[in-house]
Formats: structure tokens, sequence, C-alpha cells
């Protein structure tokens, strides 16, 4: 069994290489030892630069700087697990927290019931990913192009949710050893309210125990919380998500 300080880190590591697999796709995952990002030009995803150590004022005018050369502007996603100086020294330099999300915890045990409802489909072909890529930006209001399904869907697992051939939702699986990460779970607005979310939760964390998983982990927005803690997930820490000046 994995240590709370093991899952905190198993966490991060499955969000970041995440990231690092889709930028991969297209040469644009730089390590610069100190610090590593992802900037994808044209797109709104994932486009991230985090550091690995506290995060100087010298550090919030590189990101700066580098925006200001590129057409793609970068997030700092912030954990704040050992209260650093980092979040003065980010908003001294002009950036603002633009989303908080609550990092969460489940290990596997019993297989949960399902409705079945809806119908999932795993993305491999063209017209399921424009589908995909469609619905997504509706749940979320930001996209993942068509582009990065193309280029990533054999390492990232997306699925398409679908009611009465309708697609409804969305969810994303990313595997890093014994844990899976479950992201992009969305449901399009006049589908909401409907236990959507619920269902694709469940088929996902079933699926995760057909692929030998042991533990699941996501990251929560307020919002989406209570479903999360109501499956049996725990909480562990708090990301924030800084922008620069200027920036959407």
């Amino acid at each position: 069994m994995m240590t709370k300080d093991q899952l905190i880190i198993g966490n991060i590591d499955n969000l970041v290489t995440l990231w690092k697999t889709a930028g991969a796709a297209f040469q644009a995952y730089f390590n610069k030892g100190d610090y590593e990002y992802v900037q994808i030009p044209g797109s709104e995803w994932p486009n991230k630069i985090w550091f690995n150590r506290e995060i100087s004022r010298q550090d919030a005018e590189l990101v700066l700087a580098q925006n200001s050369a590129s057409d793609t502007n970068l997030v700092i996603p912030y954990w704040d697990l050992y209260g650093t100086s980092s979040l003065k020294n980010l908003e001294a330099g002009g950036f603002t927290e633009k989303s908080r999300q609550i990092a969460m915890c489940l290990e596997l045990g019993n297989r949960f019931d399902e409705q079945k409802r809806l119908d999932f489909k795993r993305l491999t072909s063209s017209k399921d990913m424009k589908e995909w890529a469609a619905l997504y930006p509706q749940a979320f209001g930001y996209s993942i192009s068509e582009t990065i399904l193309v280029n990533t869907f054999t390492e990232i697992h997306y699925y398409l949710a679908c009611f009465e051939n309708q697609p409804v939702g969305t969810a994303i699986m990313f595997q890093t050893g014994e844990i899976i990460g479950i992201h992009g779970v969305g449901v399009s607005p006049d589908a909401r309210r409907s236990g959507y979310a619920e269902e694709i939760m469940k088929f996902v964390l079933n699926r995760a125990i057909d692929m030998g998983a042991r533990y699941t982990m996501l990251q929560a927005s307020d919002m989406g919380k209570g479903l999360y803690d109501k499956l049996g997930f725990e909480t562990q820490f708090v990301i924030k998500n800084y922008i620069g000046p200027g920036t959407l």
C-alpha cells in the first residue's frame, strides 16, 4: 500500500505526465531542470509551466517573457504543499489565481453498479474525435483540439458517452504504473442534472479496475467534489492555477 506522501506524489506525477505526453506528440514539451513546460502553438491545452522548487520573483518574470514571445499563454499550476513564499512571489509578479482544483484519491476495490443508460466509445475514429472535440468545450469552456486527439489517442484513453446515439459526455483516462488518472469528465449543458456524470464516473472506475489499477486520482472543481466524495474519494491537497496579467 502506498503512503499518504506517495499518493500525493503519484497524483502530481500522473497529471504532469499527461501534460508531457500531449506535448511530446508535438515536440512541445521542454525540461529545463528547475522547471518544465508544455506549449503547443495554437492550442488551449495543456500549455502549463511547473516548477520543481519554490517559485521566485525571477521565475514569474521568466513566464511573462515566455508568454510575450508566443501566441500561447502558459498557466502556472501550483500545489501549495510546503508553505513556501511562491504564491507571494507570483502575486508580486502580477499573476492572479484563475481557478483552483482539489486533488483527490481513491483506492480501488469492489466494482461499481452501473445504470447502463449510456453507451461508451473509446476514441479511435475520426467521426468520434470530431464529436468529442465539439462537446468538450461545452462542458469545460476551453477546447482540446481534434489534432491533439489524433496524435495522442493511443497513449491517452479518451471516451465519448452517448445517450440514444447522441453524445452527452466526455472522459479521459491516463495510466502511470498502478495509478489511473481520471480527467475531463464533463456533460453537455443540456444533458446535466440527469445523473450522467455519476454514470460516467462509475464506468471509468470499473474500467480502471479492468486495467489493473490499484488507485484512481483526479483533480476536482468545487462543483464536482460532492460527487467524488459520494464515490469514496479522499481529499489530498489544493492546486491553484495562476495566469499572467492580461491573460484571459
